[in-house]
């Protein structure tokens, strides 16, 4: 009797081990977004124009995450979809937004309508050249710079890039474990 009962409490561990082990779980990531491996650290000839119309090095601000977006200064319909998310995912996060910066990466010098300056006022909108940014940033086949929003860690490096038309509440979920397990230490 006694024999049974330690095999129906081993019998779920060595299941689980033999899943795991041998079977391997199908996919093998949990995150939403595509992790950029090797990870491509910031340019550092990559120089932007900040909102003030002085040049500023993008790598200059590391030591947040940096949640980007790229298009141009008219800001289209997906554009505009793409700054609110980013928007909503960083005021999610509670307490932990202040660690996440949205940077908007603008590939020509146009003015941005008054209206997106006022529904985004926290987002840096800086001006940056279209084939240094196209040069760091990779895209999904079949898709453009444009399509994606890209996380960089604290450090500096592009380590994620999030498909064409995301779904916002993945892309929280994501963003919510990156700051859970880069603030434990």
């Amino acid at each position: 009797m006694l024999l049974l009962l330690a095999v129906i409490c081993a019998a779920p561990i060595a299941v689980s081990y033999f899943v795991y082990y041998v079977v391997k779980p199908a996919g093998g990531s949990t995150s939403y977004g595509t992790l950029v491996e090797p990870q491509r650290p910031i340019p550092d000839s990559l120089v932007v124009t900040g909102e003030d119309g002085k040049p500023l090095k993008l790598a200059s601000l590391h030591g947040r995450w940096l949640m980007i977006s790229v298009d141009n200064s008219a800001c289209d319909k997906a554009c505009v979809t793409k700054l609110y998310f980013m928007r909503q995912i960083r005021a999610a996060q509670g307490p932990e937004r202040e660690r996440v910066v949205e940077v908007w990466l603008r590939t020509d010098a146009g003015k941005v309508s008054d209206v997106i300056q006022k529904a985004y006022p926290d987002t840096n909108m800086l001006i940056a050249n279209p084939a240094q940014v196209s040069a760091w940033l990779p895209t999904d086949a079949g898709t453009q710079l444009t399509d994606h929003i890209y996380m960089v860690d604290p450090n500096g490096n592009l380590m994620m890039r999030f498909p064409k038309d995301p779904n916002p509440s993945k892309i929280k979920g994501d963003v919510t474990k990156l700051l859970k397990w880069s603030s434990i230490g």
